[in-house]
């Protein structure tokens, strides 16, 4: 018996050793979120950081939730309906109390939703309820969101976590929190989990921190984290970097903006000319390439296909040329436009991370091929053009185009405003993504923006995690991380 155990012992230490010798995690799973420690923030205070957000998620749930796969599923609705012409939505709050094991009631979550709403909030998803005209208490358990027009993609909106709804510095769960002293802002999450029968409950408990994302990647890679969320194309190097174990990166299919703006109103990006050639010599196949996400696709329009209501967008009619073929008549245009005097420097700001490098890189080759100097620019303040990196919250349309609203760019076309106004209120669906159609048209056109993909999220999973999965969102809630798919729930 003791030859037996010495060997299975023996056989043990030799597949460690196989493995490279690193401990496996134990207990409960360990999440981090690349950037700061996570807290408790108020949405009304301003944009949510990566780890404030993934914290508010799961301790402040919103009417409504997403799912691992970002459908939508109850929160602390426990049930709700839309009317037939799309301009209410009433939800019926399920039987919960605060921390302090007084009552949750309807009058609460109103108010707390309009704060969030109100003139001076600067929640950073405000405009996207836009069309909410009031959200009212109708009994203790009974809420209604009232719309001045329908809005189909209202559920996504208030799934986010910044409608998460929080009282004075606590959350409606489904978990609860408590600093355990632990690094980088340790938190305990924990909750109670009933199965659909009612009968078995068991306790579930998650560790979330946050760090820096070269910290996260090797804590991930020496086997002391389950999960990494929050990674960007900027911090992407850093994961490429270490050996993972195999099926560890994770990539979402994240809809949204990335590509570039004007980041002042002067300069020689107010030249709509010159907006238009910058544009058409990037070489977006080759970024993407470098880049090297599984499914991610240049992209040459400010919308993305797919979106509710829309027809797919229109292509510009010089992508059909090859980029070498239309390189000489760019730079052609390009020796006109400065008179043949040299080129501007053109100024860009990127976030301080070594995937900005490779975003550079290629657009210091493209656009020197037609006589542009590309620098990096050290502040906001001194750039020409700073990056749009932003995941959609729903999949209308109107969240693409409102992000070029005069107010929110320093360049912006009035026309542009008048159509996304009239869209706003209009009642009829159809007319109204007529003219967000036709705003986009503008858009692209004026070259109010440069796109060049989608947004890169990815996220590092252990193979102990079974109930993680990529979502167009990119929100990944924490509930039933250790529960394959066929098991969540109880």
């Amino acid at each position: 018996m003791q030859r037996r155990v010495l060997s299975l012992a023996l056989l043990a230490c030799l597949a460690l050793a196989l493995a490279g010798c690193k401990p496996q995690v134990e207990g409960e799973p360990r999440v981090v979120v690349i950037g700061g420690e996570p807290r408790l923030a108020d949405p009304a205070a301003g944009p949510l950081a990566a780890s404030d957000a993934v914290l508010l998620q799961n301790v402040g749930q919103g009417l409504v939730s997403f799912d691992a796969s970002g459908n939508i599923v109850g929160g602390l609705a426990e049930r709700w309906n839309v009317s037939d012409d799309g301009m209410s939505y009433i939800f019926r709050i399920a039987s919960a109390e605060w921390p302090n094991k007084t009552k949750i009631t309807a009058q609460q979550v109103a108010r707390l939703l309009k704060r969030q709403l109100a003139t001076r909030s600067r929640n950073s998803l405000k405009d996207t309820l836009g069309a909410v005209e009031d959200v009212v208490a109708m009994t203790d358990r009974v809420i209604e969101i009232r719309l001045v027009a329908p809005r189909p993609n209202l559920l996504p909106l208030l799934a986010q976590p910044e409608f998460a709804i929080v009282r004075d510095g606590h959350g409606t769960g489904p978990f609860s929190a408590g600093r355990t002293g632990g690094p980088n802002g340790e938190i305990r999450l924990s909750s109670e989990v009933v199965s659909p029968d009612d009968e078995v409950t068991r306790r579930e408990e998650v560790m979330l921190s946050g760090a820096p994302a070269d910290q996260a990647v090797r804590a991930f890679a020496d086997g002391k984290l389950d999960l990494v969320l929050g990674g960007t194309f900027a911090d992407l190097p850093f994961a490429r970097a270490v050996k993972l174990p195999r099926n560890a990166l994770r990539f979402d299919p994240a809809s949204g903006l990335f590509g570039l703006v004007a980041a002042r109103d002067d300069g020689p990006l107010k030249d709509r000319e010159v907006r238009q050639l910058l544009s058409q010599a990037v070489d977006r196949d080759a970024l993407v390439a470098s880049l090297n996400v599984p499914g991610l696709a240049s992209r040459a329009s400010v919308l993305e296909a797919g979106l509710d209501g829309m027809p797919a967008p229109v292509q510009p009619a010089w992508l059909a040329t090859p980029l070498t073929d239309r390189r000489p008549a760019l730079l052609a245009r390009a020796q006109k436009l400065s008179g043949g005097k040299q080129r501007p420097t053109v100024r860009i700001f990127l976030p301080d991370a070594p995937g900005s490098a490779i975003l550079l890189d290629r657009l210091v080759a493209d656009w020197g091929a037609v006589g542009f100097a590309v620098e990096r620019a050290k502040t906001l303040a001194e750039a020409d053009l700073r990056l749009m990196d932003a995941v959609a919250p729903s999949s209308s349309a109107a969240w693409f185009l409102r992000n070029f609203h005069c107010g929110v760019i320093a360049l912006c076309e009035p026309q542009v405003d008048q159509l996304l106004d009239a869209a706003r209120t209009a009642q009829v669906p159809a007319q109204r993504y007529a003219l967000l159609y036709d705003a986009a048209l503008q858009i692209d056109d004026d070259q109010l923006f440069i796109p060049l993909t989608a947004p890169v999220r990815w996220s590092l999973v252990a193979k102990r995690i079974q109930g993680f999965a990529g979502n167009r969102y990119a929100r990944h809630t924490l509930t039933d991380l250790m529960q394959g798919p066929n098991n969540q729930g109880g």
